[in-house]
């Protein structure tokens, strides 16, 4: 009797079987599918259920790379990741009806990427990428709902130009950037040149108000000497050559007291200080005989 019980407990040892979290087991009977075993210990008939296969509810992600063209006829490689996961209700027609999921997917992806990319220039492929997984994700979705697929997420992770364009493209962005550099330097400099002009024009307005007073203090000090020669009994005329004599004579100790000075007074002979008196005293007599009432106008030479 234990001889018989042993067989029938083994039989029956030998149908029981384990399903791992995030797992179906698909069971066939005689080649005939007949249950889906979800995770934790089940029973089959041995000999006669089969487990045909087991199918991950866990989120799987695909890698495809395309190349297409873009409007602007440049040709680019696009990285898809596309994230897709079983529906635990249709375990069955994930199992069934597709022989190659991978390429079933990928057909999609191709498809759809070449039909949106070629609407686009490159610039836009960059900018509206998240437009292309968009529509990844939405053809996908639709397609792959059928065979029990879930398309959780599309991304397009890369975007790979011909190498030739992208080196065209460093060059732009390295020619934009050098002119707005010297833009910004056309504009340091201008106003470097601006604040110079003004500067200068300031210096010149404070050079000329200050040869200004100084010729002012100048004709003042000279009105005081004749003042003073005039108490001391000195007329105007006699005054006035006197102080043109002293200005001579201090300009040649001025000039005789620089060593290295080239400058010439002409004319600068012993008769020059006597010969200047004399015109000075003759056009200031001229000048009062002038002014006297009666006296008509007389034309100096």
């Amino acid at each position: 009797m234990i001889y018989l019980l042993i067989p029938v407990v083994f039989l029956l040892f030998m149908g029981f079987f384990i399903v791992k979290q995030q797992t179906t087991a698909i069971v066939e009977r005689f080649g005939k599918f007949v249950k889906t075993a979800q995770a934790g210990l089940n029973f089959k008939i041995p000999f006669v259920d089969r487990v045909a296969g087991r199918v991950s509810l866990k989120i799987q992600q695909l890698d495809v790379i395309v190349e297409t063209k873009t409007a602007d006829d440049v040709f680019v490689h696009l990285k898809i990741s596309v994230q897709f996961q079983i529906l635990r209700k249709k375990v069955y027609d994930a199992f069934y009806k597709l022989q190659n999921p991978s390429e079933q997917i990928t057909a999609f992806i191709f498809d759809t990427v070449r039909a949106e990319v070629p609407k686009m220039k490159l610039d836009d492929v960059f900018m509206k990428k998240d437009n292309i997984a968009h529509a990844i994700q939405r053809e996908l979705k639709d397609a792959m709902l059928n065979y029990g697929y879930d398309i959780v997420k599309a991304l397009v992770t890369d975007i790979d130009p011909d190498p030739q364009v992208k080196e065209a493209m460093n060059r732009i962005n390295a020619a934009e950037r050098e002119k707005v550099a010297a833009q910004f330097e056309g504009d340091a400099q201008r106003i470097l040149i601006v604040e110079r002009a003004k500067a200068e024009a300031e210096s010149k307005r404070l050079q000329g108000m200050g040869i200004a007073d100084q010729r002012r203090e100048i004709a003042r000090g000279l009105e005081e000497s004749v003042d003073v020669l005039n108490k001391a009994g000195i007329n105007s005329q006699e005054a006035s050559a006197l102080i043109v004599i002293t200005q001579h004579y201090d300009t040649l100790q001025s000039i005789g007291s620089a060593t290295n000075s080239n400058l010439i007074l002409l004319p600068n002979n012993p008769n020059a200080a006597s010969s200047m008196l004399n015109d000075m005293v003759t056009s200031l007599v001229a000048a009062n005989k002038i002014n006297e009432p009666g006296v008509p106008p007389t034309k100096i030479d």
